[in-house]
């Protein structure tokens, strides 16, 4: 039998999906036997995220530490980096496994000093950007500092990994392409019979996850029918949503709601999910969807052709309002189609992403970083 590994995890944004990969993978190698720890932001999140570590601290040996992190560099960086590296001090990891890009950046600056390896996923983040821009430009030039003390690399999907090698070159470490998991318990399929809402859209309120072009198509589609639409999530440009939803004199079709845990409960009330996103990894609430046996409405970016695997061609083309509109207006007309896809996706994801899995490849890579140590070769394995 293999020792239990010493693994810490470290996540500034305390929300959203790297969140809820950190949670599920902390639990599960808590319960293999391996002594866990987490480190996120203080103060982010609200009472879901802490409810969530709270109740993640009777099984982490390690601790659940909440620090000052800010979103952007700053001299703040300084303070947060010291109290990590107090946190590995006292807690003497085998591994670091660093969320996203500032969590991960923390990672790679501390781990080797305190004698442990990095690991780092990706979430989005730097690389969202593009050199063209000169925010990009500090981002990407510092991954690529960074890159030379990345010890393990964890790609959410393939997407990711091809566009973590257009933007910094092929890994120089271990890495392997690891899709997110889910319990059990979430491929049981929602009730049916009592929904409220024709649509509903489920995500942060942002640009990138194609709000405008919801708003747009319906927009289009309620010039000659009536029909609901449900926006949960909060975010950065809920101010703009409201006012976008007046503009187009929406206030009797578009209802906006403030999130709703677990999001299962909101695609308990509608008949459809629809999801325009401009740009993804590999989203955990497609996967919760799929799992749910609810028709969806999605596009083709990021890692989501992934999850849909045989069955892509219902994708839709991101940033297209008219074509989105149209697919609302077929499943209004006859969602028939959309409930037998619906029952396809749900078999085909049940068998394809578990937590366990999840666990059993990540925890795989652990030991082949800690096998190559200070001086491992590029690894393709997957």
């Amino acid at each position: 039998m293999t020792e239990p590994l010493r693994i810490i995890h470290l996540l500034r944004g305390a929300q959203g999906g790297s969140f809820r990969h950190l949670c599920d993978l902390a639990a599960e190698q808590a319960a293999r036997g391996h002594q866990v720890g987490i480190v996120a932001s203080a103060g982010v999140g609200g009472a879901a995220t802490d409810a969530a570590l709270a109740a993640l601290e009777p099984v982490c040996a390690l601790g659940v530490h909440r620090l000052a992190m800010e979103r952007s560099l700053g001299w703040s960086d300084l303070s947060a980096v010291r109290s990590i590296r107090r946190v590995l001090q006292a807690t003497h990891p085998d591994i670091v496994h660093g969320h996203g890009a500032k969590g991960a950046a923390y990672a790679r600056l501390v781990a080797r000093g305190a004698g442990a390896r990095s690991i780092y996923t990706p979430h989005g983040g730097s690389l969202h950007y593009s050199w063209g821009s000169p925010a990009g430009v500090v981002y990407l030039t510092l991954e690529r500092v960074l890159k030379r003390r990345t010890d393990g690399l964890i790609f959410a999907s393939d997407h990711s990994r091809r566009t973590y090698e257009e933007k910094l070159g092929p890994p120089t470490c271990p890495w392997r392409v690891i899709h997110n998991g889910l319990h059990d318990q979430e491929f049981e399929p929602v009730p049916r019979g009592a929904e409220e809402y024709d649509f509903v859209f489920v995500g942060e309120i942002r640009r990138l996850k194609g709000i405008d072009v919801l708003l747009d198509a319906v927009a289009e589609l309620a010039a000659d029918r009536e029909f609901s639409v449900l926006m949960v999530g909060a975010g950065p440009d809920e101010a703009r949503l409201r006012d976008r939803v007046r503009e187009l004199g929406l206030e009797s079709t578009v209802i906006l709601s403030p999130p709703i845990h677990p999001a299962r409960h909101a695609f308990a009330i509608a008949r459809c999910v629809v999801m325009p996103s401009l740009a993804e990894s590999l989203p955990y609430i497609i996967l919760e969807v799929l799992a749910s046996r609810v028709p969806l409405l999605a596009t083709r970016v990021g890692g989501i052709p992934e999850i849909f695997g045989p069955h892509t061609d219902s994708l839709l083309p991101a940033g297209d309002s008219h074509v989105l509109a149209a697919a609302m207006a077929t499943f209004l007309d006859d969602p028939g189609p959309a409930l037998e896809e619906a029952a396809l996706l749900h078999g085909h994801v049940k068998r394809q992403v578990r937590v366990p899995q999840m666990a059993d490849a990540t925890l795989e890579l652990y030991r082949t970083v800690l096998e190559t140590g200070n001086h491992a070769p590029a690894a393709t394995t997957r």
